[in-house]
This record gives structure tokens, C-alpha cells and sequence, in this order.
């Protein structure tokens, strides 16, 4: 259930209650695909730096070590040993970027795997038992994600396909969640807008899908090659169009002055693999910008990688000592920069909540967005 605490301007304060704790937004989630964030971070870890939510992926999981196998391991929750809200992807976007053969039909989408070639089956029906079985607090509707660009006539097939999809999702939930042994028979769903960058699309589809009450929403289909502007466009587009009483995703998206612009524009919660994949190259985020953690200049460097910043890795590491353990090959290297990236994400999350409940959230935007798109 999603409480709206205060708003100013477009932007949101909200909370968001589930069977497996409260989120406090706008939030972000924190990406652990396979289970588990890229970098050697376990969920015990994440309690460290902030988190609220851990997103994995029904694509990857359900190839490895198979969501049947996760379910006779207790499910998600207790086999990654993470007891917050859980949010699984419905593998839709994955079978589209990963998988070299695919056939799209009414159905459902036949494809191989991209780990061995084999033949998958999945469909809206297929989608929602992968996600019972994995046993997440929110389980996402099974969409198609059009490539960008594409025709207006195949984005609008494609947006009639995608509903007709999400009714057949919301139907076999309500099947599984009544099932004596569902893990969670209180898991939620959340449908998706697609309509690639045709604003009367993205307007007309979620007019459709709303309709349909569900438990939040998203905006799916962005960040994947279009300029930044034309994805605030459509965000503007889309938000007014979406219930007021009901969670609202950006899904994949992005870079920190990406997510104070869509706060702006009344998103709640996010994703992206930028804060983890990123680091495990060598760049930090801080409030003056991003490092370069490779840099030589960082060599006798005895500052920690943010001064403002406390967490575990500013409180005890030197930009010296990072920048040693990149050079080495270090795989402390990764994971201190994963463990302070997702610190900054979720801590840049606490800061904009705080300057919506005082009010001062303008402000905020106004002194921060320039330094949170620049390089060091």
C-alpha cells in the first residue's frame, strides 16, 4: 500500500508498506541479479550501506540455479539471506537483449539461452510462476521492450500486445498467490508502460493499464540510447497519467542527476546497474562528481574517496589504497567501490527525502545537479 506523505511540486514523498517491510521513497533498489550485487557484496552487506530494496533478475535465476530449486531452498529471501522488500524483473527485458533468437508471438516469447543455446518458452503465465516460485514481494508484469528505434506501428502492436499480456499476468497471480503452497501469497505486481518515445503511446497505454489496479507502476522501455531530454519528455508525459495512490518505477534508470530529474518529475523508485558495474572500473561517485579511481594523480592521494561521505570504505580507506588495489588487481578494489557506490545511491536517496519533508527539495536540485553530472 503507497501512502503519498507530501508533495512539492511534481516530486513525491511517499511510503510504500509490503509484507516484507516498509520502503521509505523515492528509493532506489539495489541490483544482485543472480542473487547477490556484482563485486562480492552479500545482503548483510547492504544493511552497511542503506539499502532498502534488492532487485534480482527472473531471467538469469531461472537459468541458474533454476527458481524450482530457489523454491525448495526457501525462496529469494532465504537463500540470499536479505529479509527486505525483494522486487524481481519478469525477465522480458533480458530475453530481448540477451537472447540472439527470439520468436514473439500472442503467446509468448520462444528464445535461447544465451548460457548454452537451449530452447526457452516464456509468456505472461510463464513469467508470474517464475516469480511465485523465486517468492519476491513485487513481481514484474512480463512486457515486451522494443528496441530503440522502432516503427510507430510496431511500438503501438506492440504497446496492445504488452496489456493484453499484463491482464493474463494479473490473472495467474491472483491463480498462484491463492495456492496452499505459495512462498508469498502476498506478492504484488506491477505492470509496465512501454511506447518506445511516441508520447500519444506511452499516454494512451497507461491510461489502459491503469484501469487494471494494480499494486504500482512503471515506466519500462527508456535509458536504452535515447537523449537524456526525450526520456525526461516522456516521464513528463506518462506521471500525470499514472494513479496518484500507487508506486512509480523508472525502470533502469541511471546516473544520479538522472534520478534528481525524475524525482522532479514525480518518479518514486529506480534501478540501475550504474553504481555497481561502474565501480567495478574504477569510478566513484561523491557529491563533487565522479573519480577516476585509475587516475595516477590519485597515487599519494591520503584522502578518503568522499569527504563528506561516511561510509565503511571513507571511514577506513585512502584514494591511495583504491587506487593500489585497482593497479594490483585487487578484488578489494571492487568491492570497497561497489560497497561506497551503493552507499551514495542510497544516502543521495535519504538526502532527497529529507529536503521533501522540509520542503527544501528545489533548492537541493538547484545546488546539486551540476556537480552530480561532472567528472573529477
Amino acid at each position: 500500500m503507497y501512502r503519498l506523505i507530501k508533495q512539492e511540486g511534481a516530486a513525491r514523498r511517499g511510503e510504500f508498506t509490503t509484507v516484507h517491510g516498509t520502503i521509505q521513497m523515492p528509493a532506489f533498489m539495489n541490483v544482485a541479479t543472480c542473487g547477490a550485487i556484482k563485486g562480492a557484496v552479500s545482503a548483510l552487506d547492504l544493511k552497511d550501506v542503506h539499502c532498502q530494496v534488492q532487485l534480482c533478475n527472473t531471467y538469469h535465476l531461472h537459468l541458474r540455479p533454476g527458481d524450482e530449486t530457489v523454491k525448495k531452498l526457501g525462496g529469494l529471501h532465504t537463500m540470499t539471506r536479505w529479509d527486505g522488500p525483494i522486487l524481481t524483473d519478469s525477465g522480458g527485458f533480458q530475453v530481448f537483449s540477451l537472447a540472439k533468437l527470439r520468436n514473439i508471438k500472442e503467446e509468448g516469447v520462444t528464445f535461447a539461452s544465451h548460457i548454452d543455446g537451449h530452447k526457452i518458452f516464456m509468456g505472461p503465465e510463464e513469467s508470474m510462476r517464475i516469480q511465485s516460485n523465486l517468492g519476491s514481494t513485487i513481481a514484474m508484469a512480463f512486457d515486451e521492450c522494443v528496441e530503440n528505434p522502432a516503427t510507430y506501428e510496431y511500438a503501438k502492436a506492440s504497446c496492445a500486445r504488452t496489456a493484453r499480456w499484463l491482464e493474463r499476468c494479473k490473472v495467474e497471480m491472483a491463480r498462484l498467490n491463492s495456492l496452499p503452497d505459495t512462498l508469498n501469497p502476498h506478492q504484488m505486481l506491477w505492470g509496465i508502460n512501454q511506447g518506445c518515445t511516441f508520447e500519444d503511446l506511452r499516454v494512451d497505454h497507461m491510461k489502459r493499464i491503469r484501469e487494471l489496479d494494480l499494486d504500482g507502476y512503471a515506466i519500462g522501455g527508456l535509458a536504452v540510447g535515447e537523449p537524456a531530454e526525450v526520456m525526461y519528455q516522456i516521464i513528463e508525459a506518462v506521471t500525470p497519467h499514472m494513479p496518484e495512490n500507487k508506486p512509480r518505477y523508472l525502470m533502469g534508470v541511471g546516473t544520479p542527476a538522472n534520478i534528481l530529474e525524475a524525482v522532479r518529475r514525480g518518479v518514486d523508485i529506480f534501478d540501475c546497474v550504474m553504481p555497481t558495474r561502474n565501480a567495478r572500473h574504477g569510478h566513484v561517485f561523491t557529491m563533487e562528481g565522479v573519480r577516476n579511481m585509475m587516475n595516477a594523480k590519485y597515487t599519494f592521494d591520503e584522502s578518503p574517496l568522499d569527504p563528506a561521505c561516511d561510509c565503511p570504505v571513507c571511514r577506513n580507506f585512502t584514494r591511495a589504497y583504491i587506487h593500489h588495489l585497482f593497479k594490483a588487481g585487487e578484488m578489494l578494489a571492487m568491492r570497497l567501490s561497489v560497497l561506497h557506490n551503493l552507499y551514495f545511491y542510497n544516502t543521495l536517496m535519504e538526502k532527497i527525502r529529507n529536503a521533501l519533508d522540509e520542503g527544501t527539495f528545489e533548492a537541493f536540485y538547484r545546488a546539486n545537479i551540476e556537480n552530480l553530472s561532472k567528472r573529477i
